[in-house]
């Protein structure tokens, strides 16, 4: 098998893992958002403290540490990580499973239109077009729903910013998800304690089963993320491009078909917009390959 399908396989591999995320979710009632997002990240810093002795990166890590410039990039894509996390998490328990996939459909044109504003980026007129698509799809969900779809706005800018922060930062995907899991840990921890102190803790009160489950979020994060990092240097960008809306396609799915979410003639005409802006997004990311620099989705 060559590299560059192997890579593909990768690729495909952390994209499905991240879609089926909305059925993983939902098993730890009755422990609430905030909850699940403690563990998530108490769980993930272990999960990281181990990936991190095996492929031998503690010099790695500690030289990002020793770098003042990138720790405060790092600490600042941490917090809208946890917004992140937390939204997302939120959002599928809260059986708003479509929302969230929207989020991630938009992510790409989110990351697009910063990298205008923040790195001054100037956009080719096929871009400049499938934002503007997607600016009247924001518009239409927005008056279907007589409000704005929040948690999609807050997961595409949030990780849209996130992936901002990373690109400056230019730091590996292990080391970098190993320190700002790091800068996360101790408020999660210490929330954790808080919540046992006063009794509401479900992580000893519910069984073994869902002791584990708690457990495996950290398992469950980091997996897919290897998966990521190893095909992103496998195939090249265009591929990953198109790869990353594997995710919220499973996600929308999953919310129609198995949540059954309610999905009205306007909010279908929202996602038919959106779809429209990606693909006009894709096809011009596929021409242009290797000089897009586009960052490419790592969804939660």
């Amino acid at each position: 098998m060559s590299e560059t399908r192997r890579g593909a396989l990768y690729g495909a591999a952390a994209y499905l893992l991240w879609g089926v995320f909305p059925l993983y979710f939902p098993l730890l009632d009755p422990a609430g958002p905030i909850e699940v997002l403690a563990h998530r990240i108490a769980w993930s810093l272990a999960v990281m403290v181990v990936i991190v002795a095996v492929t031998r990166k503690g010099a790695a890590v500690r030289a990002v540490m020793a770098d003042r410039g990138r720790m405060l990039k790092l600490s600042l894509a941490a917090s809208v990580l946890a917004v992140n996390w937390g939204v997302y998490i939120y959002g599928v328990t809260s059986d708003r499973v479509v929302e969230t996939s929207l989020g991630y459909f938009i992510n790409p044109l989110v990351s697009v239109m910063l990298g205008v504003v923040v790195l001054r980026e100037r956009l080719r007129p096929a871009q400049w077009g499938a934002l503007s698509i997607a600016l009247v799809a924001v518009l239409v969900l927005s008056v279907e729903n007589g409000r704005p779809p929040w948690i999609a706005l807050i997961l595409a800018f949030s990780f849209g910013t996130y992936g901002l922060l990373k690109k400056t930062a230019r730091v590996g995907a292990v080391e970098g998800l190993a320190v700002e899991t790091g800068v996360l840990a101790p408020l999660a921890v210490a929330y954790l304690l808080f919540l046992g102190l006063r009794g509401d803790a479900t992580f000893l009160s519910h069984g073994p089963n869902h002791a584990v489950l708690l457990a495996l979020t950290g398992l469950i994060t980091a997996v897919p993320l290897l998966f990521f990092g190893a095909a992103a240097s496998r195939v090249p960008l265009a591929t990953l491009g198109v790869l990353q809306y594997l995710a919220p396609t499973m996600q929308f799915l999953l919310g129609i078909l198995v949540f059954q979410e309610a999905l009205g003639l306007a909010k279908l005409l929202g996602f038919v917009l959106v779809w429209v802006a990606l693909c006009a997004f894709t096809l011009d990311l596929v021409r242009s390959s290797r000089r897009s620099r586009v960052p490419v989705a790592e969804p939660v």
